[in-house]
């Protein structure tokens, strides 16, 4: 084990479990194989990685992440009035389900149907966790620099 500090340059592996603050696990690694990534490749949001910054091998924290740190507030704009009619016919709405669109730049843009009213769907873009204090807890198990062989 090395003394190398998570940077820039680097490749961690490490476990992490992310929380609704005060209960439900979002998701977590601690019972699966330990995922590496390269600091700054995006599968972290940017703003989890600044949480790993000088973090070395065998070091474990939990942080409190506020929504401005995490996925944003809740914005009431991102959610939008669609017709029955805009989704096909065979389609199940009702509140929970998830569909599907693409956006200006063709990528996929999720949202969740909250409401469904005669001929009107109300369709929430919000991130699920946007407006939640998150938990997010981090082992890691190994910094290396980018390039060496795994």
């Amino acid at each position: 084990m090395n003394d190398l500090p998570v940077d820039k340059g680097t490749r961690v592996t490490l476990h992490f479990a992310l929380r609704i603050q005060g209960g439900e696990v979002v998701d977590s690694t601690f019972d699966k194989d330990a995922p590496s990534l390269e600091i700054g490749d995006g599968n972290l949001p940017e703003n989890f990685e600044a949480y790993l910054m000088g973090m070395k091998a065998g070091d474990r924290k939990t942080v409190v992440v506020p929504p401005e740190k995490g996925f944003g507030q809740h914005n009431p704009s991102n959610i939008q009035t669609f017709k029955r009619h805009d989704f096909s016919a065979d389609m199940v709405l009702e509140p929970g389900v998830v569909v599907s669109f693409a956006d200006a730049r063709q990528q996929e843009l999720p949202g969740v149907v909250t409401r469904v009213e005669g001929d009107e769907v109300d369709v929430d873009f919000n991130h699920p966790l946007a407006g939640r204090t998150l938990e997010f807890e981090v082992a890691i198990l190994d910094v290396e620099p980018v390039g060496t062989a795994h």
